[in-house]
């Protein structure tokens, strides 16, 4: 068990909607990968590909028991609705904020940090965004 596991997580869409991928990178407190995993998504906006990525995370983070964890995402939109800055008013997204909250009930405490694209670890996870999608869809599309 960790009492602490830092989550990076980026989704992306070839198009707004578009072929889209999901990826995340769980480490933790001493900075060691603990899991990183991307997945094609089919056909969703990116903002919908920035919620996946976060869900497919938590998901996988609850498997090591962290009371708390702390998500870095790249999307303030993303970032400011779980944070209760802005209201979610779309539908689909609304259904994957609801997922997402709910997923915060598997730790004692969730946090949420709107970091720059030129995080290191938010490069790696959008580096296996668009790997997943070359290798899925191709590099024209």
């Amino acid at each position: 068990m960790y009492s602490r596991l830092y989550i990076y997580s980026d989704g992306g869409a070839r198009g707004n909607p578009g072929p889209s991928a999901a990826a995340y990178l769980i480490l933790s407190e001493d900075g060691k990968t603990l899991k990183s995993e991307s997945r094609f998504l089919g056909k969703h906006t990116n903002n919908q590909a920035e919620y996946e990525a976060l869900i497919d995370a938590l998901q996988n983070a609850a498997i090591f028991r962290s009371e708390e964890i702390v998500c870095h995402l790249d999307s303030e939109l993303v970032c400011k609705h779980l944070t209760g800055d802005y209201k979610v008013k779309n539908v689909e997204l609304r259904r994957l904020y609801d997922k997402a909250t709910e997923l915060r009930k598997c730790f004692r405490k969730v946090s949420f940090v709107n970091v720059p694209r030129t995080n290191r670890f938010i490069q790696e996870a959008d580096r296996l965004v668009n790997e997943k999608l070359d290798e899925t869809v191709g590099k024209d599309a």
